[in-house]
């Protein structure tokens, strides 16, 4: 039997409870451990606790009618109590986490929005008060103390003890210190959750941009000075200060994944993240959560909440890359974050703004695909706003020596080799081969000639079953009877530097400006400069 000071109020014991609060880092575990240690205390029937959040379940909620603002309201968020009734019939839901009163409604919604604390003893003449509490009267509910939950002069929801025999008097004030404790032990915990989902943020970042450091190793940097790719430069510079959609076109291994890092680069957000994602090589039933992130216990393996790519790239640029891959069912939710800059993680309500740049890329025909109905035609003109195609190498092959050099130098630094020698002969080789792989095989293949050349002279290892494309277009000299038609490195040299010598001396030793000797070779002053330092050739003295 429950003796008389039992049912005493225990300051001690309150105390003791709120020290042990005060260390919880995740709001869940706090609110749970506190409705847990309260029901705990004699002739409390049950407690809860009340958060303010948007109005979320409107049109299934029984106070609808009688609701005066639908964007927020009180949310139940943790709550425990003893039923009188037999456990095994559907009793009173004590922690429905479906349960919302709204703001001003009932001694709930009112001290919610007074901020001032309810106690009510008469319950047989507060039916309106207590609305929303139907099971009152079978629980034998003869007491009810609602205390707001304030800090820093904003109520975070209120908290409510139900108790089966009068309120006692010197438990009024502790309602009170409760719920200052409450909010600063809330507050505290919810700072935590920030900066362990921020800390989360910031790792899923760190890996995707670690993912772009791998790609940009693999391309080089916008290396050449081909046409094709000054009009890539050109195309980058026009769209890059807007926030129009790209989508970037080109052969596997050209290079999109550049081309879109330096319209992040160029723009106005790149100050923010650039995040990756390969949309082929996610599996079909993970592609929402993978975009758009999802909440714990959405689906099977959802330990934790996990924030998407969407979410990652907030402020800055998202790349999707084989955009062409998306499934088809996927493609109308992509559509409405395009359009809308909305979304919803999986398993959750709450609808989240996306702050964010789209440029796709793929090495798919897309109207092809539109056509055979695999893609569809809405989502593909809503990327399809500027386009830049990427050329394959065999059409940048004014590119392919800076190129080689580029990758030369990186990978001797990389793999830790001893400087090779990349002779003209070389060159020409690679010049002359069609590059089904482009960028990347060329620097696959540079990487193993680096290896093997220990130092000595580059020999590249070209497939010979290939066919080999047209050297660049020269004039070449006809043979004289019984000489070869190729020449010695040493004879090129020779022949260059006469040459060379021969536009001086036609141009007067100008190098700059119309008539100048770079204007003659068709290359450009520095260029000639140069050449000019590597023969040793200086203007004799008048």
């Amino acid at each position: 039997m429950q003796s008389t000071s039992d049912s005493r109020f225990d300051p001690n014991y309150a105390a003791q409870m709120l020290l042990d609060i005060a260390h919880e880092q995740s709001v869940d575990s706090l609110l749970q451990k506190l409705v847990r240690r309260v029901v705990e205390r004699p002739n409390v029937a049950c407690v809860q606790v009340w958060l303010t959040d948007q109005g979320d379940l409107c049109a299934t909620c029984p106070h609808r009618a009688i609701c005066p603002d639908r964007t927020r309201c009180l949310h139940l968020v943790a709550g425990k109590g003893k039923t009188l009734g037999d456990p095994a019939d559907a009793g009173p839901a004590f922690d429905d986490p479906r349960a919302r009163i709204p703001l001003g409604v009932g001694f709930l919604g009112k001290a919610a929005v007074t901020g001032q604390q309810w106690v009510l003893t008469e319950l047989e003449q507060e039916t309106e008060a207590t609305t929303g509490f139907e099971w009152l009267e079978r629980e034998r509910i003869r007491g009810i103390s609602a205390t707001p939950i304030i800090f820093k002069g904003e109520v975070l929801g209120v908290t409510v003890g139900f108790t089966r025999a009068a309120m006692p008097e010197e438990a009024r004030p502790w309602g009170r210190i409760f719920a200052d404790h409450i909010g600063a032990a809330l507050a505290n915990a919810r700072a935590f959750e920030e900066i362990q989902r921020l800390k989360a943020q910031l790792e899923l970042q760190n890996a995707y941009l670690q993912e772009e450091v791998v790609e940009a190793r693999a391309f080089g940097d916008l290396i050449g000075q081909s046409a094709a790719l000054r009009q890539i430069v050109s195309q980058i510079d026009l769209v890059a200060p807007t926030e129009a959609s790209v989508l970037v076109l080109g052969e596997t291994g050209t290079g999109k994944e550049l081309v879109a890092r330096e319209i992040h680069r160029r723009s106005a957000r790149s100050a923010g993240p650039l995040v990756r994602v390969n949309c082929g090589s996610i599996p079909q039933e993970l592609f929402e959560s993978e975009f758009f992130g999802h909440v714990k216990g959405a689906f099977t393996g959802a330990l934790k909440d996990r924030p998407g790519r969407f979410e990652t790239a907030e402020g800055g640029t998202l790349l999707l890359d084989e955009i062409g891959e998306v499934p088809f069912e996927m493609q109308t939710k992509l559509l409405r974050v395009l359009q809308d800059k909305c979304y919803e993680r999986v398993g959750e309500d709450r609808t989240r703004h996306a702050n964010v740049r789209i440029i796709g890329a793929t090495n798919r025909d897309l109207k092809q695909a539109v056509a055979a109905g695999r893609f569809r035609e809405d989502l593909y003109y809503r990327l399809n706003v500027f386009p830049i195609r990427v050329p394959p190498l065999k059409e940048r092959r004014d590119d392919i020596p800076l190129l080689a050099q580029h990758f030369v130098a990186l990978s001797v630094k990389e793999l830790r080799c001893p400087p090779p020698r990349l002779t003209r002969a070389a060159l020409a080789r690679l010049q002359h081969y069609h590059w089904p792989g482009n960028v990347r095989e060329l620097r696959n293949v540079i990487e193993r000639a680096v290896i093997l050349a220990r130092g000595g002279t580059l020999r590249f290892d070209l497939p010979a079953t290939e066919p080999a494309a047209p050297p660049p277009a020269t004039s070449p000299r006809p043979p004289e009877r019984g000489h070869p038609r190729f020449l010695t490195e040493v004879e090129m040299e020779r022949h260059e530097r006469e040459n060379v010598l021969a536009v001086l001396d036609s141009a007067g030793w100008r190098i700059k400006g119309p008539g100048g000797a770079a204007q003659l070779l068709g290359v450009k002053p520095t260029t000639l400069l140069s050449r000019l330092k590597r023969m040793g050739l200086v203007r004799p003295k008048a």
